[in-house]
C-alpha cells in the first residue's frame, strides 16, 4: 500500500501541497488534463524549481489570462464534478463543499448560496484538483499528516480583518493535531485545511514504510531565517499486500437477474475492486440474493448510493475487512501464433479468460485446451 506522509514545516497552502507532490514525482500532464476537464479556462499551470535557504523545492504556479476572481461555491463545486476519474472528482467535490459549508456556517448562509471570494479563484480549484489528481496518479491509499503549526497574529479577507487561523480554517481543522508557532499570520490555509478534511488524512504516526520518494512544495512567503516548505514523503508499508477495504451488502429477494447481472457491471465500471451475487433463502422460504460490492473506504459511500440506485434496496450493510494481496505480474504467451495474457502470482499463472475465449475461435479448439497451453502446464 502507498502512503504519503505530510510534513507541514512551516505550515500548509494548497500550492504548497502540489508542488511538493510534483516535486515527489506527480506527473504534470495529468493534473494538467484534470483540471482542464473541468472547463476551467484561462489559466495555465507551471512548476518551477527554485533555492530557499540552501534547499531546492518546488513552487507552483497559476498564470491567470481571465479575471474572475470570486465564483459561486455551487458553480466550483458542479465544475469539480466534472473531472475523471471518478476518485478526483468525488475527492475535489468533497474538498469545496467542505469550504462552503465551513463559510456558510460562519455567515448564516446556505452552502449552496456561499459566494467565495479570496476561494473563488482560479488558484482554488487548479490546488484542489491539481493535489487529488497527484495523489491519485501517485496511487497513493492513505495520507498522514504531522501536527500542523499554527500562526498568530491577523489575516485580512474580503471580511475585514480576522484572527489567525481563519475562522474558516478553524472550522475545517477540527479534530486535526496543531502545534503552536512563532510565525505570525496565515501559516494553514482554509484550501489546505479542506483538502486534509477530504483525503482523510491520519494525523498519527505512520506505519514503517519504505521511502520512494520525497518531495519539497514552497510557499510564495519569505522566511528570513528558514525555508517556506512543506515535505511529503512517499512510502510502500511494509504490508504492501494488506489493505483495509469496505465490504457493502444488501439483501435482494425482488430484483431479476438481468438487472442483479447489470449492477454489477455498473459497480466495477464505478471503481469497485470486486462485486459478486450469492443466492439466499430469506425469512418464509423465498429465494433470494445478496448483491456484496468490495471497495475502497474512500469510494464506498459513492458505491452504496449507487447500489441502492441500481437495485432499488431499502437498506444497506457496510463493514470494514482487510484484503492481502498477493504480488502478480501480467505477461502475453503465445498459443499457436495467438497472443494470450496471463496473470502470474507467486503459486502459478491463470490465463484470461476473454483472450481464451477470443484465441479458441480463431484456432476452432475447445476454450479449456487453448487455457491448458496458455497456463503452461
Amino acid at each position: 500500500m502507498k502512503i504519503c506522509v505530510i510534513s507541514p514545516f512551516t505550515g500548509l497552502a494548497g500550492d504548497m501541497l502540489l508542488a511538493a507532490l510534483v516535486d515527489a514525482g506527480a506527473p504534470l500532464e495529468r493534473i494538467r488534463s484534470a483540471v482542464a476537464a473541468s472547463g476551467l479556462t484561462g489559466w495555465e499551470l507551471r512548476v518551477q524549481s527554485l533555492l530557499t535557504h540552501g534547499l531546492t523545492a518546488a513552487r507552483a504556479l497559476v498564470d491567470v489570462t481571465d479575471d474572475a476572481t470570486s465564483r459561486p461555491a455551487a458553480e466550483l463545486i458542479a465544475m469539480a464534478g466534472r473531472v475523471e476519474p471518478a476518485p478526483v472528482a468525488e475527492r475535489s467535490v468533497a474538498a469545496l463543499r467542505a469550504i462552503a459549508e465551513a463559510e456558510g456556517r460562519l455567515h448564516g448562509e446556505a452552502p449552496e448560496r456561499v459566494h467565495l471570494h479570496e476561494l473563488g479563484g482560479h488558484d482554488t480549484l487548479v490546488d484542489v484538483i491539481g493535489v487529488f489528481a497527484a495523489l491519485d496518479a501517485l496511487e497513493v491509499s492513505t495520507v498522514y499528516c504531522g501536527a500542523l503549526p499554527l500562526g498568530g497574529g491577523t489575516v485580512r479577507t474580503a471580511h475585514g480583518v480576522l484572527p489567525c487561523p481563519a475562522p474558516a480554517t478553524a472550522s475545517l481543522l477540527k479534530g486535526a493535531r496543531t502545534v503552536g508557532s512563532e510565525l505570525t499570520g496565515e501559516t494553514v490555509t482554509p484550501t489546505a485545511a479542506a483538502l486534509l478534511k477530504a483525503a482523510g488524512a491520519r494525523f498519527e504516526p505512520p506505519p514503517e514504510f519504505r521511502l520512494l520518494a520525497t518531495g519539497y512544495g514552497a510557499g510564495t512567503r519569505s522566511l528570513p531565517d528558514r525555508p517556506n516548505v512543506a515535505v511529503v514523503h512517499l512510502g510502500e508499508t511494509a504490508d504492501a499486500g494488506t489493505r483495509e477495504l469496505m465490504v457493502l451488502e444488501t439483501n435482494l429477494d425482488d430484483v431479476t437477474g438481468e438487472v442483479l447481472g447489470h449492477a454489477v457491471g455498473e459497480l466495477l465500471a464505478a471503481g469497485a475492486l470486486d462485486a459478486w451475487i450469492s443466492p439466499v433463502t430469506m425469512k418464509k422460504g423465498r429465494p433470494a440474493h445478496v448483491l456484496h460490492v468490495l471497495a475502497a473506504p474512500e469510494h464506498a459511500s459513492r458505491l452504496g448510493d449507487l447500489v441502492l440506485a441500481e437495485t432499488g434496496s431499502l437498506g444497506l450493510r457496510q463493514y470494514p475487512v482487510r484484503r492481502t494481496a498477493l504480488e502478480r505480474e501480467t505477461e502475453t504467451v503465445d498459443v499457436l501464433g495467438m497472443p494470450v495474457r496471463r496473470k502470474r502470482g507467486p503459486h502459478g499463472a491463470k490465463p484470461e479468460h476473454d483472450d481464451v475465449v477470443a484465441a479458441a475461435r480463431e484456432l476452432g479448439l475447445p476454450a479449456r485446451v487453448v487455457a491448458t497451453i496458455a497456463a503452461g502446464r
